[in-house]
């Protein structure tokens, strides 16, 4: 079994649920890697993320030293947690970045005092923990401190710190299933249908056929098509065209990632979509080290494993009744139905590290034998390729 540690990396989101920066934690219980943390920061890929964007690390004074002049990159330091053996360490090197007028956040638990607002830069603070706050506490906080809050396991939570001064989320509540919210509209249940005839490997025609009917499936798509992560040098402004410029494959890909955008002409972000995206290519990444085939052989369909994951959860119905309607290879519906075989598995880690279980996360990756430096490189890969998928706005 293949012994390693794990850095997971989280897309933060802003008051519009658009990605607004980055959270990277290693599991609890487990000893902090100032090797793949140094790694992190020094990673080619961080150019290619959004440059306003904040990158939160934990605050490792043996960790590379790009974690100390690089201004997205966030020191976070534990309240109170902190070794005995480590502290001294740790107190030099907020001193030093402070001295260097580095931005700093802090982490603070239900049992530590709330530091004075201005003195840290940044406050994370779990949901359940804010709540229990006296009222306009955070309020006040935010003046002079950006308030980050965790752990965000509801719908309801998320808008609780939205109107509690709250400017960045994890997302954690996007996997829970909005009870609220409506059933799929006809332009999704439409859009099934598409994916069953692209399943069944149906001819052009019959795909053309839906697009007509459906004006606001053929908007979505050339949206979709013509955003930062294709960038076309000319605009694709039809669905022929689109089969011609992306082929067969590459299209059947965004075809899958349509039933996550808006049906309203794309007015609301909707961050599953991106969320969607972020998995298929992270499970397309790992999937030959654990399948023990080819990218080619098995990508493709671990990329559909990844975004049909969360198809529950966008259109409020159990996976039984989505696969019932979809015609897929075994290996897909075992893995979606029961998350059997190795991709099944794979994806279990992926859902919990990103519902908060890094623990399980931790245990299940190592299971699969996938090197920490492998899954590192992987997701910022998978992130830097979501991160880019913005349709245009008109």
């Amino acid at each position: 079994m293949q012994q390693s540690e794990f850095l997971f990396i989280h897309p933060l989101l802003g008051p519009d649920d658009a990605w607004a920066g980055y959270h990277a934690e290693f599991p609890p219980e487990r000893a902090a890697n100032s090797e793949i943390l140094s790694a992190c920061c020094s990673h080619p890929l961080l150019t290619e993320f959004d440059l306003r964007h904040p990158w939160f690390i934990p605050a490792m004074p043996e960790a590379s030293h790009n974690a100390a002049v690089n201004s997205r990159l966030i020191n976070v330091f534990a309240a109170g947690s902190a070794r005995p053996k480590d502290s001294e360490a740790l107190s030099e090197f907020e001193e030093h970045l402070r001295q260097l007028r580095c931005k700093t956040g802090i982490t603070v638990r239900p049992e530590d005092k709330l530091p004075a607002t201005g003195t840290w830069d940044y406050l994370l603070i779990s949901a359940s923990h804010a709540r229990s706050l006296p009222p306009y506490t955070l309020l006040g906080m935010a003046s002079r401190t950006t308030v980050l809050i965790t752990s965000v396991h509801s719908h309801a939570d998320h808008t609780w710190g939205q109107a509690n001064a709250c400017s960045l989320s994890t997302g954690e509540y996007l996997l829970a299933r909005n009870t609220q919210g409506k059933k799929a509209d006809t332009t999704r249940l439409k859009l099934l249908e598409m994916l069953g005839l692209l399943a069944e490997d149906a001819d052009t025609g019959a795909l053309e056929a839906i697009f007509r009917q459906e004006a606001k499936l053929s908007y979505s798509l050339l949206r979709l098509v013509n955003s930062a992560a294709i960038a076309p040098r000319t605009p694709i402004t039809c669905f022929a065209q689109a089969i011609n410029l992306l082929g067969r494959r590459q299209l059947q890909r965004w075809l899958q990632l349509l039933v996550y955008a808006d049906p309203n002409n794309g007015q609301q972000p909707n961050p599953l979509l991106q969320k969607a995206a972020a998995r298929g290519r992270l499970l397309e990444l790992l999937a030959p080290t654990i399948a023990g085939q080819s990218a080619d052989e098995i990508g493709d369909t671990a990329f559909m494993i990844g975004v049909f994951s969360l198809l529950d959860t966008l259109l409020n119905m159990s996976m039984s009744e989505i696969l019932q309607q979809l015609p897929l290879p075994e290996i897909v519906h075992k893995a979606l139905a029961e998350h059997e075989g190795p991709l099944g598995e794979l994806l279990r880690a992926i859902g919990s590290a990103e519902g908060g279980d890094l623990k399980f996360a931790h245990g299940q990756l190592e299971k699969l034998n996938i090197d920490g430096t492998l899954f590192l490189n992987a997701q910022l890969t998978a992130l830097s390729w979501a991160a880019k998928i913005r349709p245009s706005q008109d």
